[in-house]
C-alpha cells in the first residue's frame, strides 16, 4: 500500500493532511505511517504460511522506539548490531527471546548484557568472537546460543557500501571453513550451536542473489548434518530492496515463496529448519517520508539551487551513497513555472544535497516531501553543524502523534563540559 497520496491538490499521509502536521510540529519532520508498516510486516510473516519461522525486523533501519512498538504487537522478532539496539528493544516491549544479534564487533559488555537478556541468538562471524562468547557465558555460567553467520560469496548486485557476501567483506566466515569452525565451536562448552545465517546486502532488487546463496548454505547444512552437526534454524538475513525510482523488486510473498520453493522436498534434516529472515527497509522503507520548507530559491547562470530546512544531517543516503529519493511539493495550490534545481540543505558541505537536477515548480516558504524515508533516514541522523535532530510523527488513520519530539540546543549540549578554572 502507499499511504501518501494527493486528494484536492494537496498531499495527504493516511487521512492526515501533511501541511497540518508541518503547521503544528514544524519541519524538517519525519512521517511514517503505521498502517503501511503494518501491512508490510504482515505480509512477510503471512507468506510462510504454516512453516514454523520468526521475521526478525532490522532494528538498524529505524530503531524509534514507537515504531518498533509497533512491531512488538505483532509479534515480531529483531536483528540487532549493538547493545544500545538490544535496549531500545526491551523499552519498546519487545520479547528478548526473539533476539539475534548480529555484527562484527560485540564487546565483552554488549556480550553480557544480551546472555543476561536471554536472546534467541548471537549470529557469529568471527572464530575470536566464538572465543571471547564462550569465555563470557562460562564466566555467567551460561550456555550462549549461536549460529555463524557465512559468507557465501555471492554478489548481491548492489552499492558496493552495502555488499556484504563477497570474500572482500568484513562480514561473515568463509563458507569453505565453516565446517571447521562449527566443529571448533561444538567443543566450546559454553556455546549452543543453533543454526545458520548469511547475509549478502541490501537494496537488492532480483531473487537471484538471495537463491544462490541459499543454495551454498542448503548445501552446508548437509555437509554439517553428516558430521553430526543438526541445526534448528536457518536464517537468511534480509537485504530485499524497495522501489525509490523505477525498481521493481519482489514483493514479500514472491520472496518467501521462492525460499520454500527451494527447501520444498528435501528431507527432515531441512523441513525441521525454522526459518528466519530479517527485513528492515523492505517493511519501513516505503512507509515513511522526510517533510522540509524551502528557505530560498537560489538561480544562477549553471545551476538552480532549492534550499530547504533539511540536510545531509538529517538524510544521509544521498550524500552517501548517491541515492535517489522522489521530491515533490506538499500543494500544487496553482500552476507555477517549473525550473530544474538540486534540492540542497544549509550544512557546510558541497556534498549536502537532497535530490540534483530536479523539476520542481516552487517558491520560497513551499513544503517538500522527501519519499521513501522510512529506512535509513533518521537512524542515520547525527548533530553536525550542531543541528539539532528533527522531530517524528506517526499517522493513525485520522490522527497523528509526535514520537519523537524536536531535539533542543539544550539537549544537544547537556553532556558537554568546559574545562575547570
Amino acid at each position: 500500500m502507499n499511504p501518501f497520496g494527493f486528494r484536492d491538490r494537496q498531499l495527504f499521509a493516511e487521512d492526515v493532511p501533511v501541511a497540518a502536521i508541518a503547521e503544528q510540529v514544524g519541519t524538517p519532520c519525519y512521517i511514517y505511517s503505521r498502517a503501511a508498516i503494518e501491512a508490510r510486516y504482515r505480509a512477510f510473516d503471512a507468506a510462510f504460511g504454516t512453516r514454523a519461522h520468526q521475521v526478525c525486523y532490522a532494528v538498524k533501519a529505524n530503531s524509534t522506539l514507537a515504531l518498533l512498538n509497533v512491531l512488538v504487537r505483532l509479534g515480531a522478532g529483531f536483528d540487532i548490531v549493538s547493545g544500545g539496539e538490544l535496549e531500545r528493544v526491551r523499552r519498546a516491549g519487545g520479547d528478548t527471546a526473539k533476539v539475534v544479534f548480529s555484527g562484527v564487533g560485540k564487546t565483552r559488555e554488549e556480550m553480557q548484557l544480551a546472555l543476561a537478556a536471554g536472546i534467541g541468538c548471537f549470529n557469529v562471524e568471527s572464530e575470536p568472537e566464538l572465543d571471547q562468547l564462550n569465555e563470557v557465558a562460562g564466566r555467567m555460567g551460561k550456555r550462549a546460543p549461536v549460529a555463524l553467520r557465512v559468507n557465501p560469496d555471492v554478489d548481491p548486485a548492489t552499492h558496493p557500501y552495502i555488499s556484504t557476501g563477497l570474500k572482500e567483506s568484513k562480514f561473515g566466515v568463509p563458507i569453505e571453513r565453516a565446517l571447521a569452525i562449527y566443529q571448533r565451536a561444538q567443543s566450546l562448552p559454553h556455546l549452543q550451536i543453533t543454526g545458520v545465517g548469511c547475509h549478502i546486502g541490501s537494496q537488492i532488487t532480483d531473487m537471484d542473489p538471495f537463491v544462490d546463496a541459499l543454495e551454498r548454505v542448503v548445501e552446508l547444512v548437509g555437509e554439517l548434518g553428516d558430521a553430526g552437526i543438526e541445526l534448528e534454524h536457518l536464517d537468511l538475513g534480509g537485504g530485499l530492496g524497495i522501489n525509490y525510482r523505477d525498481e521493481s523488486p519482489p514483493e514479500p510473498d514472491d520472496y518467501v515463496l521462492a525460499i520454500l520453493n527451494r527447501l520444498q522436498g528435501l528431507g527432515s534434516r531441512y523441513q525441521r529448519l525454522r526459518l528466519m529472515i530479517q527485513p528492515g527497509r523492505a517493511i519501513v522503507g516505503n512507509a515513511g517520508v522526510l517533510l522540509a520548507r524551502v528557505l530560498y530559491l537560489k538561480l544562477g547562470g549553471v545551476r538552480n539551487f532549492a534550499i530547504v530546512d533539511a540536510g545531509m544531517n538529517d538524510l544521509m543516503r544521498p550524500a552517501l551513497y548517491d541515492a535517489w529519493h522522489d521530491i515533490a511539493p506538499v500543494k500544487v495550490d496553482a500552476p507555477r513555472t517549473p525550473r530544474v534545481y538540486d534540492v540542497v540543505g544549509p550544512v557546510c558541505e558541497s556534498g549536502d544535497f537532497l535530490g540534483r537536477n530536479r523539476e520542481l515548480g516552487i517558491e520560497a516558504g513551499d513544503l517538500l516531501v522527501v519519499a521513501s524515508a522510512g529506512a535509513y533516514g533518521m537512524a542515520m541522523s547525527s548533530n553536525y553543524n550542531t543541528r539539532p535532530r528533527a522531530a517524528e510523527v506517526m499517522v493513525d488513520g485520522d490522527r497523528f502523534q509526535v514520537v519523537r519530539r524536536r531535539e533542543s540546543l539544550d539537549e544537544l549540549l547537556a553532556a558537554e563540559s568546559l574545562l575547570p578554572g
